[in-house]
C-alpha cells in the first residue's frame, strides 16, 4: 500500500461561477483545517480551467469531503490524495463531485509534488 501524505480538493469554476467559487472559499477556509491555494484563473499544471485548491491532512478527509459533497454550490471538485504517484492520484485514484473535468496528464512532469503542495500540520481554520 501507497502512503497518503494528504488530499487535494481541487474547485472548478469559470468567469461567470467565480463568485460562488471565491465565496465557497473563504466558506471553506473559515470552517476547516486546511492550507488554501490561490485562485488560479488559467490553465495550470494539469488543470486545463480556473480553479483553486485546498490542501489538507488525511484525519480532515472525513470532514471536509462530506461537506463538499452538500455544499459544493454547483461546482465540480476533484479530490485526490497525495501519495508517491501524482499520475495515479489525478487518474484511477480520483473522487469526483460533478462532472469530471479532462486532466492534462502529460503536464505532470514528475511522479511527486513540491512541498508547497503538501498538508502542514499548521493549518488552521480562520
Amino acid at each position: 500500500m501507497t502512503e497518503v501524505v494528504g488530499y487535494h480538493a481541487h474547485v472548478y469554476f469559470d468567469p461567470a461561477t467565480r463568485p460562488v467559487a471565491e465565496k465557497l472559499r473563504d466558506t471553506i477556509a473559515g470552517r476547516f483545517t486546511v492550507r488554501m491555494g490561490g485562485f488560479s484563473d488559467e490553465p495550470i499544471g494539469p488543470h486545463p480551467i480556473s480553479q483553486f485548491n485546498v490542501i489538507f491532512q488525511a484525519e480532515e478527509f472525513q470532514n471536509i469531503v462530506p461537506w463538499l459533497m452538500l455544499n459544493r454550490e454547483g461546482l465540480d471538485v476533484l479530490v485526490h490524495p497525495l501519495t508517491d504517484s501524482s499520475y495515479d492520484d489525478h487518474g484511477k485514484n480520483a473522487l469526483w463531485l460533478g462532472t469530471p473535468v479532462p486532466i492534462r496528464f502529460e503536464k505532470l512532469s514528475r511522479p511527486g509534488y513540491p512541498g508547497n503542495l503538501l498538508p502542514t500540520a499548521s493549518a488552521q481554520p480562520a
